[in-house]
């Protein structure tokens, strides 16, 4: 597969970006934390080559980003008080919340009854989420265990020719993976350090 790199600041590019997951590819763009390697999260074989893409382990879930707050309820079954408060407090940003997980979603999604979502805190991210549906599964742009891409050319030597399209839209801001938090147990429970600091609330 030929890779097409897209420019963002150029007409339609968002708009082609957004077309490609719609019909199932793979592809690469920018968010405020890393680049990102995104799916159609209701499309279970747009799912399946995520994982392939990445040669992850299947028992390691699939994020959801999503463009809006609105969008929530197609993805999680329930939303508690503690992540209520969490989601008005930093979203849009650089913070993870695992969440029951919707029955609309494809299985492969995720191993078990959780779901990671978030909603990044960048433009050009949620115009191409918005656009393809307003939920992406979202991982970042690397081979499992290799570094995350930080730039569109990292992003393409880490996967050129396995998805779609990569779409530059500069460096990402932060460098740094997003705070992750465990809202289906209580108290919340940290899985991934951050950029937000709960306890301080940066």
């Amino acid at each position: 597969m030929k890779t097409k790199l897209l420019r963002a600041d150029e007409p339609e590019a968002v708009a082609e970006a957004a077309d490609l997951l719609r019909h199932g590819h793979l592809v690469v763009f920018p968010t405020d934390t890393l680049y990102g390697v995104g799916a159609d999260a209701f499309n279970e074989a747009a799912v399946d080559r995520l994982y392939q893409a990445k040669q992850r382990d299947l028992a390691k879930g699939i994020p959801i980003l999503l463009a809006d707050v609105a969008d929530l309820d197609r993805v999680v079954a329930e939303v508690t008080a503690e992540a209520g408060w969490l989601i008005e407090r930093f979203w849009p940003g650089p913070l993870t919340l695992v969440l029951p997980k919707s029955d609309r979603l494809p299985a492969n999604l995720s191993p078990n009854e959780g779901v990671a979502v978030r909603i990044p805190d960048h433009e050009i991210a949620r115009q191409v989420i918005r656009a393809a549906g307003g939920a992406v599964a979202t991982s970042s742009a690397n081979v499992s265990g290799r570094p995350p891409a930080r730039t569109v050319q990292e992003a393409m030597v880490a996967l050129a020719g396995v998805v779609a399209a990569v779409l530059d839209g500069g460096p990402a801001e932060r460098g740094v993976a997003s705070t992750v938090l465990d809202c289906t147990v209580r108290p919340p429970r940290l899985l991934r350090a951050g950029p937000v600091d709960i306890d301080g609330q940066d």
